[in-house]
């Protein structure tokens, strides 16, 4: 894409592998994903502050040195087990998560990104009137969270 659509050449032979097992270590992630091409960088990501510092995220980026090198990786990883759970790899500048039979990560999706994929854009990109909608949907969610519930049960 150009600098337009904000995805250049790099970005698009980066990969995001998710739903990683905490047993997974940044040197187990590189031999899993190196058969598929040169890995040129890999970001594991830790948590860095609260109960979980220094405890993986349960995800991670892998910069390979071609576009083409990335897709097979994706074609080849997305779904295979490891640790007993199917990693999720997409390309990292995807906008969608698309999940091919795990309705139990789609609920993480608002319902406007999962009708999308089957009828909608196929770039996988919100327009400007879903974003700003969204966001107004998330404000009213907010505001409601804030409001009180039953006016006799507050404490002055």
């Amino acid at each position: 894409m150009d600098n337009i659509g904000f995805v250049d050449e790099k970005s698009e032979s980066r990969l995001y592998v998710g739903n990683l097992d905490l047993r997974i270590n940044e040197a187990a992630l590189i031999k899993m994903f190196s058969p598929y091409g040169k890995i040129i960088s890999e970001d594991f990501l830790w948590h860095t502050r609260g109960p979980k510092k220094g405890e993986p995220r349960g995800y991670a980026f892998i910069q390979y040195s071609s576009k083409e090198e990335a897709e097979l990786a994706k074609e080849k990883m997305h779904g295979r087990l490891a640790c007993s759970r199917p990693l999720v790899v997409r390309l990292a500048s995807e906008k969608l998560l698309e999940y091919s039979s795990h309705d139990h990560h789609k609920r993480l999706l608002p319902e406007a990104n999962r009708t999308r994929s089957v009828s909608g854009s196929s770039s996988g990109q919100m327009s400007r009137d879903e974003k700003v909608a969204a966001i107004k949907n998330k404000l009213k969610a907010l505001e409601e969270d804030e409001k009180p519930r039953d006016p006799k049960k507050l404490k002055i």
